[in-house]
């Protein structure tokens, strides 16, 4: 009897493991109608021979990356919008927002993980649909947040190809210079034209893809990520600042909070920055209108009247961002676009905004809530 129960036992483990291998394998992909509607939002400048730097807040959801395939199609849309609006030419810079690329974690997942309310539970999902890639992740993971390091890191080599296939496809097939917004890959680098992926700290970065859809130089990292990612994404203080050269200019990067630091600018006008991209992100509904959270680096100059309770979080990004403000920056023009959308009860906020010769050019401010549609930020230089 005691040897029927132990087959009988270890019967039913084995049918329950093999029910659970072929259920994480299953990826049924759900139909979903997505809005495709873009204003343009700013159009500062006269149109010319010199280029434009043209920013694309897209506004996107969890189900928009349930696979490349769609999330192409939405931001192609987009770009086709614009082109039909004259704002693309073969010296067109186009800057997506900060963790555009990140979020490409959630493709090819399961449908619960679409569907799940909080993003707890879209990460439970996560891992418990790829159970070995998450566990050896995990294993990997050098961040103080371990487990979000294993989120991140656990679908990193299939996230690198996919950020390259995409924004590489899209800079190609629109014929311009594309920042791809950022991605948080461990320690990315590209050799022989390609994104890969290595096993130290995981860093957000930015890969700018010329209109061959070539990487141009190495992928920019952030220096300065914001105090509640510093967990699991490494700061890259000593990583230097690339500029690179397009048929518009050179071009520099600053990730988000990397925009607030004045030496930054400094290390720009030493490079030779004539243009700069801001990808960036806000996290939370409603709160580019709320008291400014600030930063605890000791390297953060901020003026001593931003210290009060009374600044707002877009007021700060509208002041410590100094693109085309001399001689803080000698930068002809610079764009901030914010990734906009509701990932799961995370919301998203910030207003993008333009500068061109010395003045900021803000988009007409609106409610910080999903279904707004997206928007473009055109410079003409």
């Amino acid at each position: 009897m005691r040897i029927f129960f132990t087959v009988a036992i270890t019967s039913l483990l084995l049918i329950a493991v093999s029910s659970y291998g072929v259920w994480t394998e299953q990826r049924t992909v759900g139909h979903y109608l997505s809005d495709l509607r873009i204003e343009l939002a700013v159009n500062e400048g006269q149109p010319g021979d010199r280029g434009n730097l043209l920013g694309v807040q897209a506004q996107l959801s969890p189900a928009d990356y349930q696979n490349i395939a769609r999330l192409h199609r939405k931001l192609a849309a987009y770009l086709e919008q614009a082109r039909n609006q004259g704002l693309i030419n073969r010296k067109t810079i186009v800057v997506l927002p900060e963790h555009v690329g990140t979020w490409l974690l959630a493709a090819g997942e399961k449908n619960q993980l679409y569907q799940a309310t909080t993003i707890d539970e879209a990460m439970s999902w996560l891992a418990v649909s790829n159970p070995v890639k998450f566990m050896g992740a995990l294993f990997s993971a050098t961040g103080e947040n371990r487990l979000n390091d294993a989120h991140l890191r656990m679908k990193a080599s299939s996230m690198a190809q996919d950020y390259q296939t995409l924004f590489g496809g899209l800079a190609k097939e629109f014929g311009v210079t594309l920042v791809a917004g950022s991605i948080v890959l461990p320690e990315p680098r590209v050799i022989d034209g390609k994104l890969q992926v290595g096993s130290g700290p995981l860093f957000n970065i930015s890969v700018v893809f010329g209109s061959d859809g070539v990487p141009l130089g190495q992928p920019q990292r952030q220096m300065f990520p914001p105090k509640e990612q510093r967990g699991y994404i490494q700061p890259a203080t000593d990583a230097g600042l690339n500029v690179v050269d397009t048929p518009a200019g050179r071009l520099g990067i600053l990730i988000g909070s990397d925009s607030w630091y004045p030496r930054n600018y400094v290390l720009m006008n030493e490079n030779g920055a004539e243009l700069i991209a801001v990808p960036a992100f806000v996290v939370g509904n409603g709160s580019w209108s709320k008291p400014w959270r600030g930063d605890q680096s000791a390297r953060l100059a901020a003026p001593a009247d931003m210290q009060s309770a009374g600044i707002r979080e877009g007021q700060a990004w509208q002041r410590l961002t100094l693109t085309s403000q001399a001689p803080a920056s000698l930068a002809r023009a610079g764009v901030s676009v914010f990734m906009r959308g509701q990932f799961w009860d995370q919301g998203s906020a910030g207003d993008s905004f333009a500068s061109h010769n010395g003045s900021t050019i803000s988009a007409p401010p609106r409610e910080d809530k999903p279904g707004q549609g997206a928007r473009l930020i055109n410079v003409w230089l």
